[in-house]
């Protein structure tokens, strides 16, 4: 069987099959898992490590997954490295590593964590074509994800969920979908033209663009509240300036662009929230 368009051999196989491996979009999913375990009262490694695999072979499904629809299913790609065989490979592969993961939460933490750890699956699996045509599941198939790997990295730590946990969860869930917002609206002509309803297509960019922001308000600003509140460490609020002058930065960026600038302040936005959680300097 063909793995790889382009090439023949062994390398040429392994290099299609890591093309898949998207990082701008792979290492907030792990990073969330660590973070949700850095949420618990105490850490275990080895189940850190099982967890973040699990996301890891979550969010592999979801790339390749798109790839093999966008370019094989839709046309809409103009090149993809891997054949119809080699996505199917790597669906096979990412599941199998997957299910070997959840066999193992199952056993050694119990049916709660394989249970709590299985919906990432869905919904990388279930992205394309499915979730990406309406303008919930094409805006909140990834930010769901990253927040089920914090409920996640949390629940195989502690056994149970906790109000922090899930504030969490929900924070990044709202902002996460203000960038998807803006990301989705670069390509709005052509989903247009698919049938594709973002938010972008239904409301049109400018509209699109106040929803979006109005979302990163709100997440930013249930920081703040649960910073007052004590749901989180006060600390917490110095990622909420720091992300607020990056997304300020981005108001007439043309989407593409402020995505980019977005995603990368999220990143910093995430290691602050670890920071303030993990080290509680103002405690």
């Amino acid at each position: 069987m063909a793995i790889a368009r382009h090439e023949q051999g062994t390398r040429a196989d392994l290099a299609a099959l890591a093309s898949q491996v998207h990082p701008v979009f792979m290492l907030p999913p792990l990073a969330a898992s660590w973070f949700g375990a850095a949420l618990a009262p105490s850490i275990s490694p080895v189940a850190s490590i099982v967890h973040m695999t699990a996301m890891f072979c979550a969010v592999y499904t979801a790339h390749v997954k798109d790839g093999y629809v966008d370019f094989h299913v839709r046309g809409e790609d103009d090149d993809h490295p891997l054949t119809v065989g080699g996505c199917r490979l790597g669906l096979a592969l990412a599941t199998g590593g997957f299910a070997a993961c959840l066999g193992w939460l199952w056993i050694v933490i119990g049916p709660g964590a394989a249970l709590v750890t299985l919906p990432a699956w869905f919904v990388g699996y279930l992205h394309a074509p499915q979730l990406d045509m309406h303008p919930v599941g094409a805006t909140a198939g990834y930010p769901v994800g990253i927040a089920l790997s914090i409920l996640g990295g949390y629940y195989v730590q502690a056994g149970a969920f906790s109000t922090t946990a899930l504030a969490f969860a929900a924070v990044f869930l709202v902002l996460l979908s203000g960038i998807k917002v803006i990301d989705d609206a670069k390509d709005r002509s052509y989903d247009r033209s698919i049938d594709k309803r973002t938010v972008a297509v239904v409301l049109g960019r400018e509209r699109a663009r106040r929803v979006a922001y109005g979302l990163v308000a709100l997440a930013l600003v249930g920081v703040l509240v649960g910073a007052i509140t004590g749901v989180f460490p006060p600390s917490t609020g110095l990622a909420v300036v720091a992300f607020a002058v990056v997304a300020a930065t981005t108001r007439r960026l043309e989407p593409r662009r402020a995505t980019e600038v977005l995603m990368r302040g999220s990143y910093v936005f995430l290691g602050l929230l670890f920071f303030a959680v993990w080290f509680q300097p103002l405690v």
